[in-house]
This record gives C-alpha cells, sequence and structure tokens, in this order.
C-alpha cells in the first residue's frame, strides 16, 4: 500500500504555525507534542527542526517541565504594562462617540484621532498618541470619515 502524502502548495510547515500564532491555545498542543516526541526518544533538535523552532526553545520548554511538571505545557499569564484605558473608560468612549464632540464639550463637528485624544486628556487625565485614538475608535467600531455630500 502506498504512504500517504501531503502535495497541496498552500499546506507548509509555516502556513501551519501561522495559523498556531493566530488560534489561541494551539501552541499547547503544540509543547505537548514536542514533549511526547522527547519522551518517545527524539533529540532536542529534531523536535525543534519538527516544528520550526528554535533548539532553545525546546530546551527551555523541557526544563519548565522537568521543573513543574504537566503544568508546564499551559499558558502562562503574560505581565507587562497595565492598559492607560481600563474596561470603564471603554464603555464610556463607546457611549460617547455615538454623539457629536460638540455633546463631550469639545468644539468640533466629528470625532477623529486628535479629537479622541483631546477628549480622553481633558476628562480622564489620560495621554495618548493620535495613532493609538485612532485604532481605540476602530475597536470601537466607529469611523472617522467625513461625510460625503451629495
Amino acid at each position: 500500500m502506498k504512504a500517504l502524502t501531503l502535495d497541496h502548495p498552500g499546506l507548509t510547515g509555516k502556513a501551519l504555525l501561522r495559523i498556531a500564532d493566530r488560534t489561541p491555545g494551539v501552541w499547547v498542543g503544540i509543547r505537548i507534542a514536542v514533549l511526547l516526541l522527547i519522551l518517545a526518544g527524539w533529540k532536542s533538535a529534531r523536535a525543534a527542526e519538527l516544528f520550526g523552532l528554535s533548539r532553545w526553545t525546546v530546551v527551555k520548554w523541557i526544563q519548565r517541565a522537568n521543573k513543574e511538571g504537566t503544568e508546564a505545557v499551559l499558558d502562562r499569564e503574560r505581565v507587562g504594562r497595565p492598559p492607560r484605558i481600563n474596561k470603564e473608560v471603554m464603555k464610556t468612549l463607546a457611549a460617547v462617540l455615538a454623539n457629536s464632540p460638540r455633546a463631550a464639550g469639545i468644539p468640533r463637528n466629528r470625532w477623529d484621532g486628535n479629537v479622541l485624544a483631546a477628549y480622553l486628556k481633558k476628562n480622564h487625565h489620560i495621554e495618548i498618541h493620535v495613532r493609538h485614538a485612532q485604532r481605540i475608535m476602530k475597536s470601537l467600531a466607529h469611523s472617522s470619515k467625513m461625510p460625503v455630500c451629495r
């Protein structure tokens, strides 16, 4: 019997790992698979090559697994700088963006990055860059486009 093969041109290891980057929880499965290969006698370099990882990444996973046991495959809580704009302020922004900037006390006709940054500085004492204000508007599904007269 002929061995099964994958021959689709778009199905590559790199393409699958890009999907793993976008899909939450997939890296837990990859860590489990790598550790299972190590338990089966594979060398760390070979397991790393199979998944497109650096050998050092696999070595760190092995060291962590030796120290923590099965808990090592789970994702850890990531640390970092806390966001300046918390969930309460985001809820307030969603309500404020539904109205005109004039209703919020800003003498402008439409919301854009500059206006939102000025609003946050004035009302919430939060200073952000204009580009970040634009991203926030986009995340709240608010468009800053000018109305078109027809």
